[in-house]
């Protein structure tokens, strides 16, 4: 092989030499930015199967259970539940009052609200149930509302009722439903009133 071809024959490996190297850095580049997307998305612990005791005076006040919990590590940190919630609240004798149910939830530490959303269910011990999609629970004034159409049975004489709306205390005992229509009856210091 003459002088020409093995210049010709260097040229021709340097140039496969250099594009396996452009090749390789592309790649390395490529990595590099999915790692760094990666560290830019928001921090979040993920938990699986919870189960969360609210007490006072090491009496416990509500049960909490969900299949995932996400805490996100954020400027207002805040809790999301994905894939559903359970919560179930107690008296002092420890007896059940009412429970929470819910397709998905968030809760927001820094405003101190938990938004229940999807197939809203609350359940009272007495067997009065109430649906709505969106429930807001407001933890300093410890009152429930929503913006969203609701449809209660209420198993104390009040029958089926129907809103555009609702507020209420704590204890789901003074219930004021907005635009209310369906079939009820009041009866004076028993269970939730109307207005």
């Amino acid at each position: 092989m003459g002088l020409a071809g093995k210049n010709i024959l260097h040229s021709v490996t340097y140039a496969l030499f250099g594009s396996m190297l452009l090749v390789g850095c592309e790649t390395d580049l490529k990595e590099v930015d999915r790692i760094a997307s990666i560290q830019a998305e928001e921090p979040v612990d993920i938990s699986q199967n919870v189960t969360v005791i609210y007490s006072d005076s090491a009496k416990v006040k509500a049960k909490m259970t969900a299949p995932e919990m996400r805490r996100y590590n954020v400027e207002k940190p805040y809790y999301e539940f994905q894939k559903g919630v359970t919560i179930i609240f107690f008296d002092e004798k420890g007896a059940e009052t009412q429970r929470i149910t819910s397709d998905y939830a968030i809760q927001k530490e820094a405003e101190e609200l938990t938004e229940f959303r999807r197939n809203v269910v609350i359940t009272r011990a007495d067997g009065s149930v109430i649906k709505t999609e969106e429930l807001i629970h407001d933890q300093k004034a410890n009152t429930f509302y929503n913006h969203v159409p609701i449809e209660a049975d209420f198993k104390d004489g009040r029958g089926h009722v129907m809103g555009s709306s609702f507020h209420s205390d704590g204890s789901f005992e003074m219930i004021d439903v907005q635009n209310m229509t369906g079939v009820h009856v009041f009866l004076p210091g028993e269970g939730p009133t109307f207005r």
